[in-house]
């Protein structure tokens, strides 16, 4: 008996574990997607400005005068670097969500084998 509560302490564990690798991803993943989000504004605002505007780009406390083009280009990469970071996490996320319901599925199967066969004790 004492191998099967070693046992399921230790899928308690992963368990526990996988939950807060799921929760860490999960917030990586929503912090992109306000990235995301401010950067296609900021790109729509981009769309709306004539050729010759000024574009400024703060770099700490100064404010850096900066082409259109290349501030669409800037924009641009980083959503694209966005977009395959939240496809990246996507994945992540999904992998770790199977293995957490495979830890699950282990955990409830043993708790119902142990429930299940009587204890040598009680004869």
């Amino acid at each position: 008996m004492g191998d099967l509560q070693k046992t399921l302490q230790d899928l308690s564990d992963d368990y526990q574990k996988l939950q807060g690798e799921l929760a860490t991803a999960v917030e990586a993943r929503e912090k992109l997607e306000s990235q995301q989000q401010e950067n296609s504004t900021v790109q729509k605002e981009f769309a709306l400005l004539d050729d010759d505007a000024n574009i400024y780009k703060q770099i700490g406390p100064v404010l850096l005068k900066q082409d259109k083009t290349e501030a669409v280009m800037a924009v641009n990469g980083r959503l694209e670097f966005i977009e395959k970071e939240i496809l990246r996490f996507e994945t992540q996320i999904k992998g770790i969500q199977e293995k957490s319901e495979k830890a699950k599925m282990e955990i409830i199967q043993i708790q119902s084998s142990a429930q299940q066969t009587p204890t040598a004790g009680k004869a």
